[in-house]
Order: C-alpha cells, then sequence, then structure tokens
C-alpha cells in the first residue's frame, strides 16, 4: 500500500476537570515538517509526541495541535478557600483605614480573586497518559485516512500509466507507414528532378530518414518505466520521491517522441502521452 501525505485524525479523552482534544493535520512537504500546538502544561510532552509522530510519518508538513477544555460549571467538590478570603477581608480593612470612602469587597470580587476557589485538579501522569493515549488513536486513524486516500492516489497513478501503454501500442505500427510515404514522395521529387528514380540514393536517403524517426528506443524505454511504476506502487511503502524520478524518466521519452515525429497522429500520441505524465505527476507530489 502506498499513503497520501494529506490526511486528518482527532481523538478526545475526558478528564475530571474537563476534555482533551488532539488533532492531526499534514499537506505535502518535501519532507517532514512537524509542528506542534499545545498548553505551556503539556511542553514536557513534547520530545514524545515528535518521537511517536516521527515514527509512523517520514514526509509531509504535519500539525499537531492539543487543547484542554475546562467545564463551565462548578465540578463536585469545589469550594472556597477560607484563608485567602481572610487575607482579602483583612487587607480590604487596612485599606478603608487609610481610605475611608472606599467600598467593601462585594461577594463577586472576591469569588473572581485568584486562589479564592478550590477546583479539583489532573494530576500531570494522568494528563500525560491522557494525551498519550489520545495520540495513539489519533495516529491509528491518521494512518487509516491516508491509505484510503494512498490507495485512491494508486489507482489513479494506475489508470494513467494503462492509457499510456496503450498511446505508446499505437505509435509503433504508424512508423513504416510513414517512411513508406517519404519514400514515394522522395521518388516522386527525383523523377521530377532527374527525370528518372536513381535507386541507390533513394536506398541512402531512405536509410537515413529511418534513422532519424525511428522511436523503437524511446517507445521501449516507455515500457519500461511504466513497468517499474507498476512495480514500485504494488510493493508500496514510501515511495513518493521514486514515483517523481520516474515521473521524469517517463516526460523525457516523450519529449523525445514528440520530437522525432513526422506524423500528425504520432505527435497527438506524443502530446496525450506527455498530458497523462504530468498528470500522474501532479499526483505524485501528495505521495509519501
Amino acid at each position: 500500500m502506498i499513503f497520501s501525505m494529506t490526511g486528518y485524525a482527532v481523538a478526545t479523552a475526558e478528564l475530571d476537570v474537563g476534555s482533551l482534544s488532539l488533532e492531526l493535520r499534514s499537506v505535502n512537504h518535501r519532507y517532514l515538517d512537524l509542528q506542534l500546538r499545545m498548553p505551556d502544561e503539556l511542553r514536557a510532552l513534547e520530545p514524545m509526541l515528535r518521537e511517536q509522530i516521527s515514527s509512523q510519518i517520514s514526509r509531509g508538513k504535519v500539525e499537531c495541535r492539543i487543547n484542554l477544555l475546562s467545564r463551565a460549571s462548578v465540578q463536585p467538590g469545589s469550594g472556597i478557600n477560607l484563608e485567602v478570603v481572610k487575607q482579602l477581608s483583612a487587607w480590604s480593612a487596612q485599606v478603608r483605614e487609610v481610605l475611608p470612602a472606599a467600598g467593601e469587597l462585594t461577594i463577586s470580587e472576591i469569588l473572581k480573586w485568584n486562589g479564592v476557589t478550590e477546583s479539583p485538579s489532573v494530576s500531570s501522569e494522568s494528563l500525560h497518559a491522557a494525551v498519550a493515549t489520545a495520540l495513539r488513536q489519533a495516529l491509528l486513524d491518521f494512518a487509516a485516512a491516508r491509505q484510503r486516500e494512498g490507495e485512491k492516489l494508486a489507482s489513479f497513478l494506475l489508470e494513467r500509466a494503462e492509457g499510456i501503454e496503450h498511446l505508446r501500442l499505437d505509435v509503433a505500427p504508424r512508423i513504416p507507414g510513414a517512411i513508406a510515404a517519404y519514400e514515394t514522395k522522395l521518388r516522386a521529387r527525383l523523377f521530377e528532378a532527374l527525370g528518372s528514380e536513381d535507386d541507390e540514393r533513394v536506398r541512402q536517403e531512405i536509410t537515413l530518414y529511418a534513422s532519424k524517426i525511428d522511436v523503437d528506443e524511446e517507445l521501449s524505454r516507455l515500457h519500461t518505466h511504466l513497468a517499474e511504476v507498476r512495480r514500485v506502487i504494488s510493493k508500496g511503502g514510501i515511495v513518493g520521491k521514486r514515483l517523481d524520478f520516474m515521473m521524469q524518466e517517463l516526460h523525457r521519452e516523450a519529449n523525445t517522441l514528440g520530437s522525432k515525429s513526422v506524423d500528425t497522429e504520432v505527435s497527438r500520441c506524443a502530446m496525450d502521452i506527455k498530458l497523462l505524465i504530468e498528470q500522474m505527476r501532479e499526483q505524485v507530489q501528495n505521495i509519501e
């Protein structure tokens, strides 16, 4: 199987104080470019996250985003830190002694003060375990998404390769006809110019002409390169760079085929082949 560099997955975990979500998304890139977005309290997990993700993904611009969403409602076990409230009351009294016009603190103002309310907290061990679990699930879903996209890309490439092979087979039978047409035209010109046909000169010209338009080597290499493309796709794995190189080789042979063409139909086939190769090259850029 082959994998696309484009993918998305999200995994969540429930905690006592809220929920955690971990998102993975990627697009194509020449190498692995991993970006991590997470709260500061999870920065200690960055080495683990990089190691786990890079062990599963070799190429692509990958973003891993972790969010912690606290529950808005008051949790069971929430309470008020009376020591902080007493300290606030003492401070308020001292301020009013100096500034009699200063008003007393309201309950709303007191509850907003940092440290007044006590809510259940999650231990760092539990938080780290939840991140690790979410990461494993996200990586599994991420791999499945990239595999599904990779299967579509493989089918696309194989269909285009089959189309190129059909066009390649259409070219070879047209070469003898092109040579025969040239020979007829040459004989007519010699007869018109000399009043006779110089068979020896005709043979020399035809031999030279045939060597110039001979595309057997290009057609053979096209066939070989297409077979290699099929083999690489069938083998699977990390094949994006290999396939990109094969697209360059195919394009080189198609260009040579077009430059040697003296037949309208052969020229059309060469152009259609290059079009299919370009379509393949665009999609190869998305393969890991």
